[in-house]
């Protein structure tokens, strides 16, 4: 026979207390927190409010209408790597989830080599294959094709912010794809859904949390890459990276520079809060920014 016990209040509302170990554990973390995140935002909010004598103005706020042009190139710029990263990172990650195991390990390492070496190196690395006196048209010329002009143009730095940043649309949607269920797409099969039609309605629904998380990580560090665009595009195609490291070079323009990174910021919590909106929290897999 069942009986009912009555839990007082008190001990219901009661919390379980966290191990003093876990608090103690999260200590350095919090640390490096206010010092290496809160805190430096802080200060750009207070410079970018602030002129050179530290007097409350919003000037700086005002002038970032004369960057109107390089903050619509920049997002263009970004835009077109993210969708290309997408068209191409998508079959890319499926094609890896439906190898074998082994396999699969194989061509992630295959994927994560370039990563371990630093962007610049990259970069640099690119310059050599793209320049014009580089391996790219050393071959043209050898097979009588003549040369492509390609550094210093759009193109340049969009490929190279597709090539350093592909696997950052790869590896959410890989993460998502290996996690599926293979026995939903397999009854649709058998209900008589064409493999296309399977794939467009079972596996592409499944996967847009990683879709999502892959556009995000990839669209951020392209909008504020300015190294990429240094050298790929010659000096001669300036992104909200380029200016403001420009302007943090320059003291008189330092609080300018602070309000364009106050944007930057802004665009950055946008980009995030659509990811959360978007993707599916209770799914598995994806990567969380």
């Amino acid at each position: 026979m069942n009986k009912n016990i009555n839990v007082p209040p008190e001990a219901a509302k009661k919390k379980i207390r966290k191990p003093i170990f876990s608090e103690i554990a999260a200590v350095p973390h919090t640390v490096w927190s206010v010092l290496f995140i809160v805190l430096p935002l802080i200060f750009v909010c207070y410079y970018a409010f602030t002129d050179s004598e530290g007097a409350l103005t919003f000037d700086n706020i005002l002038a970032l209408s004369s960057h109107a042009h390089t903050f619509l190139t920049s997002i263009c710029y970004a835009f077109i790597a993210t969708v290309i990263c997408l068209v191409v990172g998508y079959p890319l990650a499926f094609s890896i989830s439906q190898a074998s195991a082994k396999r699969q390990g194989m061509l992630i390492m295959l994927l994560m080599i370039p990563m371990w070496m630093n962007l610049l190196i990259r970069t640099y690395s690119l310059m050599a294959i793209l320049d014009d006196g580089g391996l790219l048209n050393g071959l043209l010329k050898a097979w009588g094709l003549g040369e492509l002009n390609i550094i210093g143009t759009s193109g340049a730095v969009i490929f190279g912010m597709v090539y350093d940043f592909l696997p950052y649309m790869v590896l959410p949607i890989y993460s998502v794809m290996t996690k599926q269920d293979r026995k939903l797409i397999e009854a649709a099969y058998d209900l008589g859904c064409p493999r296309l039609s399977a794939h467009l309605k079972v596996t592409l629904p499944l996967s847009v949390p990683g879709i999502v998380s892959g556009i995000t990580m990839v669209f951020v560090p392209s909008i504020s890459t300015f190294y990429i665009s240094q050298k790929l595009g010659g000096g001669t195609r300036e992104l909200i990276g380029d200016t403001i490291e420009r302007q943090f070079q320059n003291r008189a323009t330092y609080n300018v520079g602070a309000a364009i990174s106050l944007v930057m910021m802004i665009l950055i919590l946008i980009s995030v809060a659509i990811m959360n909106k978007f993707s599916d929290e209770d799914s598995e897999g994806g990567i969380i920014v």
